[in-house]
């Protein structure tokens, strides 16, 4: 019986991590309209998608494709290290901070003067030094892009020129790999970073090119914008108002800055950001067994409207059984049921509970050396 309570408590731990989170689309009114071929808005904590646009579809996205050079970068470990500048990195062409040749300057320096000025001369001085070249660089690149599950992704360089034919992603692609370099605390304040002095060999003053930080949108938290001839205007940003952090990607937008100001505005309008479960011991359980003894974590948060808070609701699912007692042998760093949540029929959230270790009673040494006695004499035993 025992095995087979163990056998139901793994088949629930196997669904809560498999289990497919169904996305519920944001209402978006039928006059809504944006000048990008592809785009997309998400909320940073959940990854929810709040509008898409052809989101998957696999486009040129030029200098975009420097935020996955510059967090390769900062998770190198070699943020202090001096980088001597190549002849290949001095010779791109293109957006440039002006390295020269057997120039020594610091991979952090470099990393501000890739995301703020947009230098693919110093993309290729990083992924030389990074990835001992830039082939080896871009191995790096395509690896994390795996990981991170951008399936409609290739890259073929660190700075997004068009020099070959399958270099590519999708908007949702670079949502997902913003939402994760987010995460890095170096690279929100490099990417936060109106100006930047370097004061090495040479001295340099990067100024941020990204309107929406500098000029448009009090708001703005950072990004990065991209250009080239075959790709057009493409454009990463993120937000942070009222405790939510959203991100926007546009590929291909002649009107890239209000495409990100009225998707900001309007996100900001209709949705807030609720916590459906707070980290540590989970209240208003009224089961005698597990009162006070459920706890998660982490915290969970969603953004919703108002008509979906209207809709939100919980499933507890734990697993008994035919005597509660039978579970305090349990293992408690493994789930012991989960707590899921839907918006009408649709779950958007489904998070582990965990089973609080009851304390044992702690027995000083005599006791348990009187007990022993006893029970070898044989004085608990029925005769």
């Amino acid at each position: 019986m025992r095995n087979c309570k163990l056998g139901l408590l793994f088949l629930l731990v196997f669904v809560i991590l498999v289990y497919p989170i169904k996305e519920v689309r944001a209402s978006v009114p039928k006059d809504f309209s944006i000048s990008a071929q592809a785009a997309i808005l998400i909320e940073q904590s959940s990854g929810r998608v709040l509008y898409a646009k052809q989101e998957h579809e696999k486009l040129r996205i030029a200098s975009i494709t420097k935020i996955m050079t510059a967090i390769l970068a900062i998770e190198s470990g070699k943020m202090d290290e001096m980088v001597t500048v190549s002849d290949r990195a001095f010779g791109t062409e293109g957006s440039s901070i002006y390295l020269r040749v057997n120039e020594k300057i610091q991979l952090e320096d470099l990393v501000y003067g890739l995301m703020l000025r947009s230098g693919n001369d110093a993309a290729v001085a990083i992924a030389e030094h990074v990835g001992e070249s830039v082939e080896g660089f871009v191995l790096l690149m395509n690896q994390k892009a795996e990981e991170l599950g951008m399936n409609n992704t290739m890259f073929q360089n660190p700075h997004g020129l068009d020099d070959h034919e399958d270099h590519y992603s999708s908007a949702y692609d670079m949502a997902l790999l913003t939402q994760y370099a987010m995460e890095n605390e170096q690279y929100r304040e490099i990417s936060a970073t109106k100006t930047y002095k370097v004061d090495s060999e040479e001295i340099r003053v990067f100024k941020n090119k990204n309107r929406m930080l500098t000029e448009f949108y009090p708001y703005s938290t950072g990004g990065k914008t991209g250009y080239t001839k075959r790709a057009k205007r493409t454009l990463v940003s993120t937000a942070s108002k009222e405790e939510m952090d959203l991100i926007v990607v546009t590929i291909n937008a002649p009107s890239d800055w209000y495409d990100h100001l009225h998707l900001f505005e309007w996100a900001y309008e209709h949705y807030q950001l609720e916590t459906l479960v707070s980290k540590g011991k989970l209240k208003g359980v009224n089961d005698p067994f597990y009162k006070d003894q459920l706890f998660t974590k982490k915290e969970v948060t969603y953004p919703l409207s108002s008509d979906e808070k209207d809709q939100l609701r919980y499933e507890m699912t734990l697993v008994r059984g035919e005597e509660n007692k039978e579970l305090e042998n349990v293992n408690t760093s493994e789930p012991i049921g989960k707590l899921q949540f839907s918006v009408g029929e649709q779950v958007i959230e489904a998070v582990p509970l965990f089973l609080e270790p009851k304390e044992k009673e702690k027995k000083g040494f005599w006791s348990r050396w009187l007990g022993l006695f006893a029970y070898t004499l044989g004085v608990n035993r029925d005769d």
